[in-house]
């Protein structure tokens, strides 16, 4: 399998997704990076790593429609089977999430489905929340909305403030992703009529579950 990483920005789960191929976790080969930002810090992270990388920045494109047609030539280039979102911020069009449905992976700050969209770190904090997350789902043209393939949970601390939260959400999410990728890579999960598959059955309306605190996940 062949997967292109999407990024924006700091690029700290792309970098768990590199680590984890060179270490042989991932089954599939990540054949490029592709940014919005000429400036994100995770194109960096590539280059190091040899792995080719493309900017197409949305500044030079009139409306969204023509970017995400020039995003779905650019990517072509690369022939993926499996589209990774690891912080790429832009709002996808349907035609985009069409050409590449079933074949989108992203991850997301909550406990799915609280908090979809941003800020969701203050958000479970303000309200009151004693545990917040990540969530790694098929992407589909609803925002965050996609059905959710694993999920992992953090504590919330009464001294917890946004960054410490976030850097404990952020733990979690470098375990998650590297394990969802390899999954689809190894053709064992896939989305079908509207809803993630693992190994031949279909997955709970929050994801895999298993009684197995460690939940192997391998």
């Amino acid at each position: 399998m062949r997967f292109a990483v999407l990024v924006s920005g700091n690029g700290s789960n792309l970098q768990a997704l590199m680590d984890a191929c060179a270490a042989g976790r991932i089954q599939g080969e990540l054949v490029g990076v592709l940014s919005n930002r000429p400036d994100a810090f995770a194109l960096e992270r590539a280059k190091a790593a040899g792995i080719a990388t493309q900017v197409l920045s949305n500044q030079a494109f009139s409306d969204r429609d023509s970017y995400d047609a020039a995003l779905i030539q650019a990517l072509e280039t690369w022939q993926p089977d499996l589209l990774v979102m690891a912080g790429f911020m832009r709002i996808l069009t349907p035609a985009f999430v069409q050409h590449f449905a079933g074949r989108m992976l992203n991850i997301h700050p909550s406990l799915l489905p609280k908090y979809q969209g941003v800020k969701t770190h203050a958000r479970a904090i303000a309200a009151g929340d004693t545990v917040h997350g990540a969530t790694v789902h098929f992407v589909t043209e609803e925002l965050d909305g996609g059905p959710i393939v694993l999920q992992a949970q953090v504590p919330i601390f009464p001294e917890d403030d946004e960054s410490s939260l976030a850097e404990r959400v952020l733990s979690q999410e470098h375990q998650l992703y590297p394990l969802v990728v390899n999954w689809f890579c190894q053709q064992r999960l896939r989305m079908q009529d509207g809803h993630a598959w693992l190994d031949g059955q279909p997955l709970p309306a929050l994801g895999y579950a298993s009684d197995d605190e460690d939940l192997a996940l391998s």
